[in-house]
């Protein structure tokens, strides 16, 4: 099947390898062969004979059949994942040979930069790629996923192991002061997707209410993706680019001499576990601490609702409520089959994916998506003419329950009841026992639908001119709903009673876009001098609609889905936003002794975003770059196979801010004047409310050895980001607090990037690859007029990074009290909050990589993948309870303090009582002891797979066994180290079986 896919790749350096052809008269005669790689038949090789414009390739079986002529007898074999051989003609009418793989040089790499394409050895800026292979390598739904470990500077943590859900991704660090001011520009085949749609319910269960982009993007779908970095490669996107870029390219039919159809089809099987580092007190230790804390308190009579330990409740009975309420196994099941073939001229591919996925929770909650695509490109006889057409459509059906219950399995009480009576009924335990499975008669669903075409064509006007036109179509739905009954709830209960204390959430918004690109691109290239320039326009149009209704109350259950029948029905504002942007761009690209590279962009913005004052910005880069191994004192050392360095330097920005920002608007008041309702003041009229900037500079050293079997990347980089949006503080005659302005907060980020690869066996039977990438990033607040004076000196600190926080300063137990001690900042003996929370802990990564391997063994493979991550954050104590309530606790919590244990970590245990113990514990949870290392090195992916010996029909079979998130090594004091927000689901450690199978 992979060889298929290099046809048109076959075709193309075959065509652009091949000399100029001149018409001889001769006699001719037909060679004919096979073409064979480790004694297999190898499809899409080029053949053809040296100056001469006769060109075939081999089939699927690797036979080839070729007239030559007697003037040049030198036959050319070429193939783009092989090395070129030529075979020189005696008087033989069959040549039979075999190719070796080859050690990709990065001059054959192509890079999409989204308006343009360029080889990786002439890339001026920073572009980091992914393909088809490595996603195909994880049992993934997001290409987000496939991604973590592999890219220099690219952190992307996944926010909780809840299908359907979001993920935080940092190129190069955040740019904002703003928590949504920091998200990339997602980009697939040419058409902006937009960013996350807007969940209003989803809080509870999905972290931060995210729901990524690229959820409807099935990864069997992706060729590739592309990461855009430093300045020369984002602005040409202009004001979308600050945060980089993420250009998606989705695969396309191959063309070919030949008219076959190949159908590809594959299917696998997963189960999924959660990861989890802590292990919880049983009952034993747990009943023992409880006791102790009622001690402690001087409390010798327990209260009635100390269920657990009056005797209420069996003390003998021990319940791992970790693995009962989140400790079940999800599987999943994923079915892909596609369709492609054509001509030289045409090619098509229809494709579709189904994935069903269930969640570790113990009721039959699902995930489901389905995804359809199909893709047409045509050319002309002449080649002069181009057309692509792709389009897919994807749905998205997700069933969860409300509120996700992984923080209450770790703090459920180890002796409590059993979840249900014998008849399967909710057990309440005579109103003892709050029931954590009342809420899995609750749910959270959404439903999202997307529909995504884009068109490309192009048409040489003349030698070297090119006209353009890029357009596409984004249409998205999504609708959600929250459903809350009376079951959920103890019966016992007000809430519980009956269904007239039923809760129904629904909402509904819808987006449309459409974008419009028309291009001119002149191109040439005259003796060592090539020029290429490049100018476009972007029309782009987006409206969306919003509107989400409330029910309370209804007279049966049945009808809780019917907003309509609610006895109490709350319908908020229906909104409906239009965003208009229109930009002008250009690029020129120089090139001299195809070693001297000068790129320069440029983009105008306007944007209906911003104030009448301040619609339109200039972006601009420019980037060099000087390949030296090509100059004479280099180009023939056999040690150096490619050397480059480049730099680049530019500005970009960001609109990423929502729509009529800088208007003044009103809110419905509540009192009525004469029965009728006023309007209340919500937000100030501001004219100059303006663009978000980052400056980027950077500068790199690429070096290639020995064939480029070994290779190295270095890359320094600066970015620097000003006039941030933030609420500026007002005097309170005003009437407001603040209104959101452009301050001139500049917020630094930089760091280095380093990549190092290499081909130990590139051929012959066994054949070994391994790369590794580290970043080692710097983030840090330069200036911010007026800090001191505002409420923002409660988070952020001149010269920190904005991820910081403000703590207490935690200083130990007092041996004479045996209670947690804090620094008085302010001297005056008491801790208070802003006062005393002075003490700064960097919430952030210090460096974080990947190390890949990829090793071939005649019919198997076997790859893995180790991600690691340097880091420091919120650990466990930052949402424990005070050690001694009704809550189970962690077997760390075992090292109490006492005259016995000086040492001890925790202070004595309290039962809740002790107001001074309870305040104390509220520091600790918000002090130095609640942040931690949270390092970690995770074995992310490993895939072991064997390609079947097959014969007729089949062109390939392979059969696989891939895991993901399989090992974590780390000393982190919590559930898991990669997360968000702290208490939902990690993420989850996922084996799969798989078969891939090419006709």
């Amino acid at each position: 099947m992979k060889n298929s896919y290099y046809n048109i790749g076959g075709i193309f350096f075959g065509l652009m390898f091949t000399a100029v052809s001149i018409n001889t008269k001769a006699q001719t005669r037909t060679i004919s062969g096979t073409v064979t790689s480790s004694g297999k038949p190898l499809s899409g090789v080029i053949i053809s004979q040296e100056g001469s414009d006769q060109v075939t390739m081999t089939g699927n079986n690797g036979t080839y059949t070729l007239k030559v002529s007697a003037e040049n007898t030198i036959l050319l074999f070429r193939h783009p994942d092989y090395a070129e051989e030529k075979f020189k003609l005696t008087n033989q009418n069959v040549v039979n040979i075999s190719l070796e793989q080859k050690v990709k040089g990065i001059e054959e790499v192509i890079l999409n930069a989204g308006y343009y394409k360029v080889k990786d050895k002439e890339r001026t800026g920073s572009i980091a790629k992914v393909s088809a292979k490595d996603i195909g390598n994880q049992p993934v739904t997001n290409v987000l996923s496939a991604a973590q470990g592999r890219v220099a500077g690219v952190n992307i943590v996944q926010n909780s192991g809840m299908p359907g859900g979001g993920y935080d991704i940092q190129i190069r660090g955040k740019n904002s002061l703003r928590v949504l001011g920091n998200n990339p520009l997602y980009v697939v085949d040419g058409v902006p997707v937009g960013g996350e749609m807007a969940s209003q319910f989803s809080g509870a269960v999905l972290p931060a209410s995210s729901i990524n982009p690229l959820n409807s993007i099935n990864p069997a779908d992706i060729e590739s993706i592309e990461i855009l970095k430093d300045a020369d490669a984002t602005s040409i996107y202009g004001s979308r680019g600050a945060n980089g870029v993420v250009l998606v390219t989705t695969k396309k039919g191959k063309s070919g001499k030949s008219s076959s159809l190949d159908l590809n089809v594959g299917t696998s099987y997963s189960v999924s576990s959660v990861i989890s580092n802590l292990t919880m007190m049983k009952t034993e230790d747990y009943l023992r601490m409880r006791r102790q804390a009622y001690q402690n308190d001087g409390i010798t009579v327990y209260p009635a609702n100390a269920y657990d330990i009056n005797g209420v409740w069996d003390q003998t009975r021990h319940t791992d409520w970790k693995k009962t309420l989140i400790g079940n196994t999800a599987d999943a099941f994923t079915a892909n089959v596609s369709l492609s073939g054509g001509n030289e001229r045409t090619s098509f591919l229809v494709g579709y994916g189904h994935h069903l996925q269930s969640t570790v929770f113990s009721k039959d909650f699902k995930y489901k998506t389905d995804n359809l695509s199909a893709n047409i490109s045509h050319s002309s006889e002449d080649k002069r003419f181009q057309l692509n057409v792709s389009s897919r459509f994807s749905l998205q059906k997700n069933n969860v329950l409300s509120e996700d219950i992984t923080k209450q399995a770790f703090l459920m009480v180890p002796n409590a009841p059993s979840l249900y009576l014998s008849d399967g009924s909710l057990n309440w335990e005579n109103n003892t026992f709050n029931n954590p499975a009342g809420l899995y008669n609750s749910s959270y669903s959404y439903e999202n639908k997307q529909f995504l075409t884009n068109m490309n064509v192009q048409y040489e006007l003349m030698e070297h001119w090119f006209l353009k036109l890029n357009g596409g179509l984004n249409y998205q739905s999504f609708d959600e709903r929250s459903l809350k009954p009376n079951t959920m709830y103890n019966p016992a209960s007000y809430q519980g009673q009956s269904s007239a204390s039923s809760q129904s959430y629904t909402s509904g918004q819808d987006r449309f876009s459409f974008i419009l690109e028309p291009q001119l691109n002149w191109q040439m290239k005259k003796e060592r001098h090539a020029l290429d320039v490049l100018i476009g326009t972007t029309f782009q149009k987006e409206t969306a609609s919003l509107g989400s209704m409330i029910g309370i109350g209804f007279e049966s259950n049945a009808f809780i889905e019917n907003i309509g029948a609610a006895r109490t029905k709350i319908i908020t504002d229906q909104i409906k936003t239009e965003y208009r942007y229109a930009a002008f761009f250009g690029r020129v690209n120089y090139q001299y002794a195809g070693r001297y590279i000068l790129n320069v962009t440029g983009r105008r913005d306007g944007s209906s975003r911003f104030g009448p004052s301040n619609k339109f910005a200039n972006f601009g880069a420019v980037g060099a770059a000087w390949i030296f191994s090509q100059e004479p004192f280099l180009k023939n050392r056999k040690w150096l196979s490619f050397g480059k360095l480049r730099t680049s330097y530019g500005t970009t920005g960001s609109d990423n801010i929502g729509d009529y920002g800088y208007l003044d608007t009103y809110d419905l008041s509540e009192y009525l004047y004469n029965n009728t309702a006023g309007l209340n003041p919500s937000r100030l009229y501001n004219p100059n409310y303006s663009w978000e900037r980052t400056t980027k500079l950077e500068a790199a050293l690429e070096l290639g050895f020995i064939k480029n079997r070994i290779n190295l990347t270095a890359a320094w980089y600066r970015n620097r980001s000003s006039s941030q949006l933030v609420g500026y503080q007002l005097p309170s005659i005003t009437g407001f607090p603040s209104v959101l302005a452009n301050l001139d907060a500049v917020v630094e980020n930089s760091g280095w990037e380093l990549e190092f690869s290499a081909k130990p066996f590139s051929s012959g039977s066994f054949q070994w690859e391994s790369s590794i990438n580290i970043s080692f990033p710097k983030n840090k607040l330069v200036s911010f007029p007026g800090l001191a004076g505002s409420t923002y000196a409660n988070t952020y600190v001149i010269g920190q990074p904005i991820t910081s926080v403000k703590v207490y300063q935690y200083e130990g137990i007092d041996p004479a009290t045996g209670l947690y001690r804090f620094k008085d900042f302010n001297g005056d003996g008491k801790i208070t909050a802003p006062d005393d929370r002075q003490a700064v802990e960097n919430i952030g990564v210090r460096y974080f990589g990947g190390w890949n391997n990829t090793l071939r063994l005649k019919n198997w493979n076997l790859s893995f993948l180790f991600q690691f991550v340097k880091q420091r954050n919120w650990n466990y104590n930052n949402i424990m309870p005070i050690p001694g309530t009704m809550n189970n606790q962690p077997q760390e919590v075992l090292d109490v303090w006492s005259q016995d244990n000086p040492g001890g970590t925790y202070m004595p245990y309290s039962s809740g009582s002790n107001g001074i113990k309870n305040q104390l514990h509220v520091f600790f949870m918000n002090s130095t002891a609640a942040v931690s290392d949270a390092s970690f090195i995770r074995l992310k992916n490993l895939e072991l797979g064997y390609q079947v010996p097959v014969k007729g029909t089949f062109k390939s079979v392979k059969v696989y066994f891939q895991g993901q998130n399989l090992l974590t090594f780390t000393k982190y004091f919590g559930p898991d180290p990669e997360f968000r927000n702290i208490g939902y689901l990690p993420p989850l450690k996922t084996y799969s079986l798989g078969v891939l199978i090419s006709l």
